[in-house]
């Protein structure tokens, strides 16, 4: 395991939910009609899920567990090996199917729900981030 490359994801996932913080409207309806806003909350999200999906591989792999068979059993594994917990699990895999929507049927986007993620759910990240240091500082 290359703890530095997992900490640059950290990091990563740190500056995209910033980035998310600082350029999300504060009502819906300017988030709804705001095409520069909702791209970069969009792409922020995927990326914040991907670097989620990623760090939790690289933990995985190096507790030898099998590579998980979808972006979503990472967090399903990492639940089941007590790194998150299984409600976190839960959340984190609904972030998938965001992204999942995100990445490939971009015009179905709700952005009602996306609000909702971000108002509500971003600590979900914060969350996931501090329990990785959190068995870094162990596994040392």
């Amino acid at each position: 395991m290359d703890r530095e490359m997992i900490e640059q994801k950290l990091e990563s996932l740190r500056r995209s939910i910033h980035r998310i913080q600082s350029r999300c409207p504060d009502q819906l309806e300017a988030l709804q009609t705001s095409v520069d806003a909702q791209d970069i909350v969009t792409l922020n999200l995927t990326r914040a899920v991907q670097l989620a999906v990623d760090i939790g591989s690289h933990v995985l792999s190096r507790l030898e567990q099998p590579v998980p068979a979808t972006m979503g059993d990472t967090f399903s594994q990492l639940a089941a090996q007590g790194l998150i917990s299984p409600e976190l699990s839960d959340r984190l895999k609904r972030a998938v199917g965001f992204r999942n929507i995100a990445v490939h049927n971009y015009e179905a986007i709700d952005w009602g729900i996306v609000f909702i993620i971000v108002r509500d759910r971003l600590s979900d990240f914060t969350e996931y981030a501090r329990a990785v240091v959190d068995w870094l500082g162990k596994a040392e």
